[in-house]
């Protein structure tokens, strides 16, 4: 049984542990008596629809979750999980498409919560030419298969840790055990590179850049995350956009060239 299965007053006893807080801490954060939170837990006492909400929050759990909180609990969804298609959100499609098409030549990927990829623009396509398409459904997977991005990546310890590690803190905030399979799978492959421990800077690092071979040349980037605000939709909270970004002026003028 994962954190997100069982009876509501188990899964509150699960993602109080997960965060690492007694019933004390969380009584004081949410301001209800330990007592309560206590016969919540084992069964004593069943939540309002309200009082799961307020745990939630305090429990700072992702949307999907909260809906499975209250289903565990005898109430109805709150939070709309809808297709990115579908007319509701036209706006939110509308301001990826923005993002993606004003960030040409420069690669960027629309991904859900387990880095499967939803959208990319023409960017990304010259980096990812000739890699197997069944890797490129999950950006992570595309980036770290023997047979995908990776024999390209000059630095792939680095860049291997640095993305096992967003994976791992990722983990740490969900609990969501197909992400842990992947970073099962991920962690797996072969890597012929040392992999740094601690990402620690070297002299005059400021961010880790993504360094491929492309022919006889090499390109470097930096890369941004970025999320919507104010999510009340759960697919809307679950998007990220990754924009790669160059690192040099060797990369902006041979992305340059490939948008002329």
């Amino acid at each position: 049984m994962t954190v997100t299965e069982g009876p509501v007053g188990e899964l509150l006893r699960r993602w109080r542990e997960h965060r690492r807080l007694s019933q004390v801490e969380l009584s004081i954060q949410a301001e209800i008596s330990t007592r309560h939170i206590s016969f919540l837990e084992t069964g004593r006492a069943n939540p309002s629809r309200g009082m799961v909400l307020r745990l939630a929050d305090h429990l700072d759990l992702p949307l999907r979750e909260r809906n499975r909180l209250l289903l565990a609990a005898g109430f109805a969804p709150v939070y709309a999980e809808s297709g990115l298609g579908s007319p509701r959100m036209a706006a939110v499609y509308d301001a990826i498409r923005r993002i993606l098409d004003g960030h040409d030549p420069y690669p960027a990927v629309v991904v859900d919560r387990r880095w499967n990829l939803v959208d990319g623009n023409r960017g990304i396509t010259h980096l990812t030419s000739g890699i197997d398409p069944d890797l490129l459904g999950n950006v992570l997977r595309a980036s770290l298969h023997p047979e995908g991005l990776a024999p390209r990546i000059v630095n792939l310890g680095e860049w291997r840790a640095h993305l096992l590690g967003r994976l791992r803190r990722q983990i740490a905030v969900t609990a969501d055990p197909e992400i842990s399979d992947l970073y099962g799978e991920l962690r797996a492959y072969p890597c012929d590179q040392p992999e740094p421990e601690v990402e620690l800077p070297g002299p005059g690092d400021i961010l880790i850049p993504l360094r491929i071979r492309y022919g006889d040349r090499e390109l470097s980037f930096l890369s941004t995350i970025a999320t919507f605000g104010t999510p009340l939709d759960v697919t809307v909270a679950e998007l990220a956009i990754e924009s790669f970004f160059p690192a040099d002026d060797q990369t902006r003028r041979e992305m340059s060239q490939f948008a002329d």
